[in-house]
């Protein structure tokens, strides 16, 4: 049995029947593109080249470091000392001194 990729699709697609019986042939085709394995016709897999996992897991591990420096940038700049005070001004805050400050901002966004 021959697996060929579509000339007009990006991936192979098999059954989990043929990957199981022709896993072998898909080894040495992967490197050419991921291979999608379907059970009842529905996606349930995909077969990746050795490269191309490790690709992907340098990419997720890049944008976990990036989104966690980004989170830890914006929490120093929310820790300062004048942050600090507008919180503990906004906390212990009276009713006329939240409604003078609604007001404000109300007026400020026109």
């Amino acid at each position: 049995m021959s697996i060929e990729k579509p000339r007009n699709q990006g991936q192979i697609t098999v059954s989990a029947t043929m990957a199981k019986n022709e896993l072998a042939h898909l080894l040495e085709i992967v490197s050419g593109g991921p291979v999608v394995i379907t059970k009842h016709e529905e996606p349930r897999a995909v077969l990746l080249s050795f490269e191309d996992w490790e690709a992907l897991k340098r990419s997720a591990g890049t944008r976990l470091e990036r989104l966690t420096q980004d989170f830890d940038a914006l929490l120093a700049r929310m820790q300062t000392a004048e942050a600090r005070r507008g919180m503990d001004e906004a906390f212990n805050a009276g009713p006329e001194e939240l409604g003078r400050a609604a007001l404000t901002a109300a007026k400020q966004r026109g």
